[in-house]
């Protein structure tokens, strides 16, 4: 771990706490740390120093078993994916976890760069989430 990206790491753990994230667990060494804001659609994500990228990542359900109805959900992922702002829905390569997923440029990062992409996370729960909770049910 450089000076300069343990510095950026400590940066990004003020801001979070700055923006009423708890951190719920840390780990130094690897520049990673989870936090959790529930009423904000925030729970369990992943902030990872990953130089040169700042990545974000919550797992938001597990996928369907029926392969129809995934496929159906693949598409309106897609369309999902068009309104958001910062970050993408994406799906982990075995098909079983369907994720919130934003990288950033961790050199130049300010802060309202960060917030802007844990709010685009916090808007596409609470514009998506009763939609994609019928898509967990089945």
């Amino acid at each position: 771990m450089t000076e300069i990206t343990s510095d950026k790491f400590i940066q990004i753990k003020d801001i979070l706490l700055e923006m009423d994230l708890k951190i719920v667990k840390e780990d130094e060494q690897n520049e990673l740390v989870i936090v959790e804001n529930e009423e904000e659609g925030i729970k369990n994500l992943i902030v990872d120093c990953e130089p040169p990228l700042l990545i974000l990542e919550q797992l938001i359900m597990h996928l369907p078993h029926d392969k129809e109805k995934r496929h159906e959900l693949y598409k309106r992922l897609l369309q999902m994916n068009q309104t958001l702002v910062h970050g993408a829905f994406a799906i982990d390569d075995e098909e079983k976890n369907l994720f919130f997923r934003d990288t950033l440029q961790l050199e130049n990062l300010d802060a309202n760069e960060l917030q802007a992409s844990i709010n685009a996370l916090s808007f596409a729960m609470a514009e998506h989430s009763a939609e994609l909770l019928k898509y967990a049910k089945q």
